[in-house]
């Protein structure tokens, strides 16, 4: 066996290589994950849209404190953007949709009707955000029903919050995007009498809490929606929003989850931000809505989840 001498400049070349093959992974082995910065990620049948839709939210978010999370799904034109999408936040008021959705699942089951009181507490839950309905509905259900339905709808990463803290619930942004699917198309969890109800209470969310995903949204959509703020003594305010967006050729939803804001309006502003590339980007020839940026709700505080923090000092 002969052996071909290397040229010594061809020697420098293949060491500098050979190092580079090894310090690379070594370097990113030792920095820790969350040092690597999520990428927004998106496919598309529609050409060019995938690619627009990543720069457009990627610019959005560019400069935000927040940590954000989001899932979009439009079906029209199979269009999917996710970033952090299986990242744990609390849920603060958004888990009212599950809530709801846990109170028609098991309604179902005997082919019974809401009763007049539960009709009451679940348009107050969603309508109005209000947390004493919540309570009342989600001690009714009981953890074996509120888990049994998230296995039913194969919400697989959302945990129901401990000890009656329902705004401790944890979720991700791809189980809500799970959750909108099922009340925005037909299936075998919820009954379309189930979805048309959760749909028609969402849609009447009021005035003061319709901020979030809804902005830029075409005047077009029937926008349903929930929101939900709260917050802690880590990661400051979560402030959340998630959407459907149906009727005249839209059929998508918005899913954004974020922490770590400063302020409530923080979280609504990078939430916006988002949902209005999303919108354009989705609808680029309609009327878009001119709806200003919303500030943060005169009762945020009053309307707050309970949480261990907030108990302890009532």
């Amino acid at each position: 066996m002969t052996h071909q001498r290397i040229p010594r400049r061809a020697r420098g070349v293949l060491s500098v290589a050979l190092a580079g093959g090894v310090l690379i992974p070594v370097v990113a082995a030792a920095a820790p994950a969350s040092a690597a910065t999520p990428a927004v990620v998106c496919t598309s049948d529609k050409a060019g849209l995938a690619a627009k839709m990543v720069k457009d939210i990627t610019a959005a978010l560019a400069g935000r404190k927040a940590t954000t999370a989001l899932s979009v799904h439009d079906r029209t034109t199979n269009t999917r953007c996710t970033l952090r999408a299986t990242q744990k936040y609390d849920s603060a008021s958004v888990v009212k949709v599950t809530v709801l959705a846990t109170l028609l699942w098991d309604a179902q089951k005997t082919g019974r009707k809401l009763t007049t009181r539960e009709t009451g507490l679940a348009t107050a839950m969603i309508t109005k955000s209000d947390n004493a309905s919540t309570s009342t509905l989600w001690k009714q259900l009981g953890l074996t029903k509120i888990k049994g339905f998230l296995k039913a709808a194969k919400m697989t990463q959302t945990t129901p919050g401990a000890d009656g803290y329902w705004g401790l619930t944890q979720i991700t942004a791809a189980d809500q995007r799970q959750l909108l699917s099922l009340v925005t198309a037909k299936n075998t969890v919820l009954s379309d009498a189930s979805r048309a109800y959760i749909l028609g209470r969402m849609s009447k969310v009021v005035a003061s809490q319709r901020w979030g995903v809804p902005a830029g949204a075409p005047t077009t959509a029937t926008v349903q929606l929930k929101n939900g703020w709260l917050q802690r003594s880590t990661h400051g305010w979560r402030v959340h929003s998630i959407g459907a967006f149906t009727g005249k050729g839209h059929d998508y939803t918005i899913s954004v989850l974020t922490h770590d804001n400063k302020t409530m309006n923080d979280g609504i502003n990078t939430i916006q931000a988002v949902a209005k590339v999303v919108h354009k980007n989705l609808n680029p020839t309609a009327a878009k809505s001119t709806a200003t940026v919303q500030v943060a709700p005169s009762a945020a505080y009053d309307t707050m989840p309970a949480t261990p923090e907030t108990r302890s000092t009532q």
